[in-house]
């Protein structure tokens, strides 16, 4: 019975992760496509928004990373 519920908390947690991790990944698109349209920053505020996208963006970036590789390490398991 434990067993059972081990697996199946597991699996939840496991979908959990894919769709953070999706949801991570659609937030880097958006940020991707705000850069695109900002172009070349023609006033403060623009730069400023540039500046705020790239920074967001690396952050999720890193945290996908953390997250496939925190996934291939417990498939390893």
């Amino acid at each position: 019975m434990k067993e059972s519920l081990d697996q199946n908390w597991n699996s939840i947690e496991r979908s959990r992760r894919k769709i953070c991790l999706a949801n991570l990944e659609a937030d880097v698109a958006y940020f991707q496509a705000r850069l695109e349209i900002l172009g070349r920053p023609q006033t403060t505020n623009q730069i400023a928004q540039r500046k705020v996208f790239k920074l967001l963006h690396e952050s999720l970036g890193d945290m996908i990373l953390k997250t496939k590789r925190r996934m291939i390490e417990e498939k390893a398991r």
